[in-house]
């Protein structure tokens, strides 16, 4: 997996970078199936002027789709955690619509009004 992180309007954090590399190799025990020269993870770390808080919006870029979260808190490793959180979500939804499960879901029988009573 490529990473690519930026800072815009905050100084390099260590702690951050190494947040990023730890919450990346638990993304890509989910990744496995693909290649790791077509994963992009493109992260963006800001400040926000007004209330000091954190911003940090990561972008996934699969073969087949390109994920999208954002997360801010007070704290850098806070906002890092929450959104790749977000992100994990939306692999596993991913997945989930590729491998079709939608169809592979068992319906359950319906009990009649007749045999409720």
């Amino acid at each position: 997996m490529k990473i690519a992180i930026s800072f815009k309007d905050v100084e390099r954090h260590r702690p951050a970078e190494r947040e990023v590399q730890r919450f990346a190799s638990k993304l890509s025990r989910l990744l496995k199936t693909y290649d790791p020269d077509l994963l992009q993870l493109r992260g963006a770390f800001s400040q926000n002027p007004r209330n000091g808080e954190f911003i940090f919006s990561a972008n996934l870029v699969l073969p087949s789709n390109t994920l999208h979260a954002t997360a801010s808190s007070s704290h850098v490793s806070a906002s890092c955690k929450q959104a790749f959180a977000e992100l994990v979500t939306q692999v596993k939804k991913h997945q989930a619509r590729l491998r079709k499960d939608y169809e592979w879901r068992r319906k359950r029988p319906r009990l009649r009004a007749e045999t409720a009573l």
